[in-house]
């Protein structure tokens, strides 16, 4: 949901949390409302059944509950109902606003973040929610040896996180109590303050809490294994766990320490459906809607069901083509490109993103919930998002004449590196429906045009989450190429992506200029709004140039809900999501 998405995650193909923007909507043939304002009114006797929600993926969910550890959206999607311990209330544009389960207070003299907590947060064992709560997840997520992949240099704007990070000294100096550690009230010291830290999902502050007291004896590199996080966790928001199915599903129930609005329906399963059984699984009325997001072929199918309305807004979120360019040094904690890398041509990964007709992909299989994208920042983000920007949109001529240029020259069907050794190239793809499957074909059959020997990695698409133990590998040769997503977070710096010791940047690619131009996204100048801007439009120009990362598509996230289900909504500012929704019948209609 929209008010969960305050974090960068890996996805599946498809696509993510939403937000609301007319102008994002620009590459789109559909427009589709973000919410369905059911007139029918919701009774006890059907909010004491079951809320039926289908997560479209292809693989079992991992089951790690702690965003600070999780690192795809699944996770996120089957624990959304506990709230996963967010700070933060939020308007349409994700600003932090007052009214969550805590309040944020910036002070730009100071250099201060104060996060006041309210005085009756629980969580659902029943402990207080306390200062040590908002402090943890820090430590859990700068820790030498955490299995976390949300760090990035942004934190080490916090004092002392950098000393912590390097792991000389065992606290984060940045961080007092006034109250104590088990008061309600903690104060964040900055080295400097940034525009980004008055919205929600920013890089230098974690949206989240830890229950400190209940997983303080469990190592930190061992906490993502723990009963504490997989078998028995607990939770601050509406609903806690009832039961947990590893990998295939969760059901819920109301909780009762729950600070806010009490939830209406009394019972929520989320089960894992694959997608190539969505739309029957949908048309045979078996689930009230899908969280996750589905794909084109599946609107086209499910659009004109009578008993369900299509919900949805432009996605946080896009796919994109990534390019193995070095490897992760664990000891010093950065990435390093490889010179010598097969992929470190940049006429190569040029020529490969123009060889490709995603225009035509996208119009014939998106049926208007996808389209090509041109740079890597969604257009939600509609004021820094560069509409100017031409992408890679299909041009053979110029691909090979890159390829010449850069001396793979044509040894038979195929060309060979410059120094004239055979040249092969691996593409990873995640498996999925036989839609994406003739996708992939597409990609290969393009490639194979300009004369690149392109195959599957390991010789056919891989499960979802082996694909990302490869490519989250500190190093690794099994996939040159491959087609990704992701699920990003609601304030668009994109340092935890693409810094230079950033865990996500999975192709390791690093610059002086790349890393400058992220610095000034949140400098001192930045205050400025129409620097920022031009800044963040200059990033995904210089992207683009250096084809590192190539854009691939951006989209809608969307579901059918069914006409039972009342409140339901995908706006950003609807900080009540699971406690507004209710049903007006006991049956699926």
């Amino acid at each position: 949901m929209a008010v969960l998405a305050t974090l960068s995650l890996a996805a599946c193909g498809n696509k993510k949390s939403s937000a609301s923007s007319s102008s994002a909507e620009a590459g789109a043939s559909v427009k589709l409302l973000d919410n369905y304002n059911n007139p029918a009114k919701a009774n006890a006797a059907a909010n004491n059944g079951t809320l039926k929600i289908a997560e479209a993926n292809s693989s079992p969910f991992q089951g790690i509950t702690d965003p600070a550890l999780a690192s795809n959206a699944e996770d996120s999607d089957v624990f959304a109902p506990g709230g996963e311990g967010a700070l933060f209330n939020q308007d349409k544009n994700y600003k932090i606003i007052n009214g969550g389960l805590a309040n944020l207070s910036l002070n730009r003299k100071n250099n201060t973040a104060t996060v006041t907590v309210r005085p009756n947060a629980k969580w659902s064992n029943g402990m207080k929610v306390t200062a040590r709560d908002v402090e943890y997840p820090y430590e859990v997520i700068g820790n030498k040896a955490t299995t976390s992949q949300q760090f990035s240099a942004d934190f080490n704007d916090i004092k002392g996180m950098a000393a912590y990070h390097a792991g000389k000294a065992k606290t984060i100096s940045g961080f007092t109590y006034p109250k104590g550690q088990s008061g309600n009230v903690v104060v964040i010291h900055f080295n400097h303050m940034t525009p980004s830290m008055k919205f929600n999902g920013n890089s230098f502050m974690w949206g989240y809490v830890e229950p400190y007291e209940y997983i303080k004896n469990v190592p930190i590199p061992k906490l993502a294994a723990s009963k504490q996080i997989r078998k028995d966790p607990i939770f601050t928001g509406p609903y806690k766990l009832n039961k947990v199915v590893e990998g295939e599903s969760t059901t819920w129930v109301p909780n009762p320490d729950f600070y806010g609005k009490q939830p209406q329906i009394k019972h929520i399963s989320i089960n894992v459906v694959s997608p190539n059984n969505i739309d029957k699984a949908i048309q045979s009325k078996k689930y009230d809607y899908v969280s996750g997001g589905l794909q084109g072929t599946d609107y086209k199918q499910l659009k004109n069901l009578k008993n369900y309305h299509i919900v949805g807004s432009p996605a946080l979120s896009y796919d994109y083509f990534g390019f193995n360019l070095g490897h992760f040094d664990t000891k010093t904690g950065e990435n390093v490109m490889d010179p010598k890398a097969k992929m470190a041509n940049k006429n190569l990964r040029k020529a490969m993103l123009y060889a490709l007709n995603l225009d035509q992909v996208t119009k014939k299989f998106g049926y208007g919930m996808s389209w090509r994208a041109n740079t890597l920042l969604p257009p939600v983000f509609t004021n820094y998002y560069n509409a100017q920007e031409k992408g890679y949109p299909l041009n053979i001529k110029k691909a090979n004449q890159l390829l010449d240029q850069a001396g793979f020259k044509k040894k038979g069907q195929y060309r060979t590196l410059p120094n004239g050794k055979p040249l092969k190239i691996n593409f990873g793809a995640m498996t999925g429906t036989s839609v994406q499957m003739a996708e992939y074909q597409d990609f290969l059959q393009q490639w194979h045009k300009i004369g690149l020997d392109v195959q599957f990695a390991g010789g056919k698409p891989m499960e979802m989450n082996s694909f990302y133990a490869a490519l989250q590998a500190p190093s690794q040769n099994k996939i040159d190429v491959w087609s990704g997503a992701w699920s990003v977070s609601s304030e668009p710096t994109p340092t935890q992506i693409y810094g230079q010791d950033a865990t996500f940047n999975m192709g390791h690619f690093v610059s002086a200029e790349n890393t400058k131009l992220l610095n000034e996204m949140n400098g001192n100048k930045a205050w400025n709004n129409s620097y920022r801007t031009k800044i963040f439009k200059q990033w995904q120009t210089y992207m683009n140039q250096q084809a590192a990362v190539g854009p691939e598509s951006f989209g809608y996230a969307w579901s059918p809900v069914n006409q039972r289900v009342k409140g339901y909504s995908v706006s950003p500012a609807d900080n009540n999501f699971w406690s507004n929704l209710a049903l007006t019948s006991k049956n699926i209609q």
